[in-house]
């Protein structure tokens, strides 16, 4: 993986809490920018077999559902946790709203 869900490292990440890191899993990769981090733990809570604090790598994609992980991702109330999809046309982490106005299909 190497796009802006890195901020540009090439899905390596930074060192010393600086610069997004990258979790590669079989079918979800997930980064995390530890500088936006608040600490709520919505991730721990959520999915404790994946996100788990004292353990390195301290998330761990593949040990859950794609689908139950980019939830939780998706519940980062600081954006610190985004996620990029490899199965279902790699979709990628906080999805935007839906476009408002949109032109229905001729």
């Amino acid at each position: 993986m190497n796009g802006d869900t890195t901020g540009g490292t090439g899905g390596t990440g930074g060192t010393g809490g600086v610069g997004r890191r990258a979790y590669e899993g079989r079918s979800i990769t997930v980064t995390f920018e530890a500088g936006r981090c608040r600490h709520a733990a919505e991730c721990v809570r959520g999915l404790p077999e994946v996100f788990d604090t004292a353990r390195r790598p301290w998330i761990r994609p593949d040990a859950a559902d794609a689908g139950r992980v980019a939830e939780v991702v998706r519940r980062c109330p600081s954006g610190a946790l985004r996620y990029e999809r490899a199965d279902e046309g790699g979709g990628e982490g906080r999805p935007s709203p839906p476009p408002t106005g949109a032109a229905a299909p001729e």
